[in-house]
């Protein structure tokens, strides 16, 4: 169900997002809320043939610091199959790809943070993945990229060194269907 648009004013956009005032009515009430619009996304849990989960640690400016997380990326206009992204963003910033063999495990969506954007993000799991190229994409802000066991990630969880919400979403929904221990 959509819930109808009253008003809708731009006050800002480029490439990557918007920032759109809108008044909208709701099943109970009309409201102006103003939402940063964004492209949709994938997060990619990418597993060895080890069982090994591979994780970048990438710049990010916005809290002013490396932050380990799982490869994520947006979903371009044209491309339709976020499937086919996460490959794409997975081999772009890791230099890893699905092994022969291997396939790419659909685990549902979410909203990232629907208090004020409407970036959904689509989640997979990859494996196997082996790597395939030495250095990740050069556009990217990657420092570092390993591989970790469930136990390390479930450490520096609890340590606050992953604090990237992609990540704990993708971990949560992982432990849900208890592909992880």
């Amino acid at each position: 169900m959509s819930w109808p648009t009253l008003q809708s004013e731009t006050n800002f956009a480029n490439d990557h997002l918007a920032v759109v005032t809108e008044e909208v009515r709701t099943p109970t009430r009309v409201k102006r809320w103003t939402t940063v619009r964004r492209k949709r996304a994938v997060v990619v849990a990418a597993f060895t043939a080890e069982n090994r989960i591979v994780l970048v640690q990438q710049e990010r400016i916005p809290v002013r610091t490396a932050v380990w997380e799982m490869p994520a990326g947006q979903i371009d206009e044209e491309e339709d199959e976020p499937a086919v992204v996460a490959r794409r963003e997975l081999l772009e910033e890791t230099g890893y790809e699905l092994a022969a063999g291997g396939e790419m495990i659909p685990l549902g969506d979410l909203f990232s943070s629907p208090g004020f954007t409407d970036e959904r993000q689509f989640l997979f799991v990859a494996r196997p993945v082996s790597r395939q190229a030495e250095k990740a994409n050069g556009e990217e802000a990657i420092v570092d990229c390993r591989e970790f066991t469930a136990d390390e990630i479930t450490r520096m969880i609890a340590e606050n060194t992953i604090r990237d919400a992609n990540t704990l979403s993708v971990w949560a929904r992982l432990r849900a269907r208890k592909l992880i221990d």
